[in-house]
């Protein structure tokens, strides 16, 4: 390997060290954007640049601001390899499979959400309005006040956490009161 290149390959380690941890990458990985920033410089006929020592900071500098911003707009694969919800979830639907996997999510829940008593029905059904209402607008349209929409959204969460953690289908609704009653005749 020439004398410049062996220099610039420990000023790049070094670098890459120093500022790989800030942008939470691996040293590795930053190394090698940069080598290739300068193997893409020397194929479109630039050339070496004139003082690589600074190009090369400049270069690594550069990369760890482009991996941050990645960072910020990719979001990691969730339980199950699925793509944890955010911005790219969206786009990650537009694939069968994890249209599929979310809207069998769904109905799960929508399943889950129909078999619990009927005030927490409606309360659950409204809080996964798109609308997107405050609480407020719930309370309103619930007929109840603001300040025991808070203990019942507990309540009724912890009842629809249980019964999707037990796989388990509630009972049936009783005609005409609308609640499971957990009886056995």
């Amino acid at each position: 390997m020439p004398e410049p290149f062996t220099t610039l390959t420990r000023l790049l380690a070094a670098e890459s060290r120093a500022e790989a941890a800030a942008a939470g990458i691996d040293p590795a990985d930053l190394e090698q954007a940069v080598w290739l920033r300068l193997l893409e410089r020397l194929h479109t006929g630039t050339g070496v640049p004139e003082r690589p020592a600074d190009w090369l900071r400049r270069a690594v500098r550069a990369e760890v601001r482009r991996a941050r911003r990645t960072a910020v707009q990719e979001r990691p694969y969730g339980p199950g390899r699925e793509p944890a919800p955010g911005p790219g979830a969206a786009q990650a639907e537009a694939e069968p499979e994890p249209a599929a996997l979310s809207a069998e999510r769904r109905r799960a829940l929508r399943t889950a959400i129909d078999r619990t008593p009927v005030r927490c029905r409606r309360l659950l059904t409204a809080m996964l309005s798109p609308k997107d209402p405050t609480y407020r607008e719930i309370a309103g349209e619930l007929g109840i006040s603001q300040g025991s929409l808070g203990p019942m959204r507990s309540r009724c969460l912890g009842c629809l956490r249980r019964m999707l953690a037990a796989g388990v289908a509630a009972p049936p609704p009783r005609e005409g009161s609308g609640r499971p009653t957990g009886r056995i005749r």
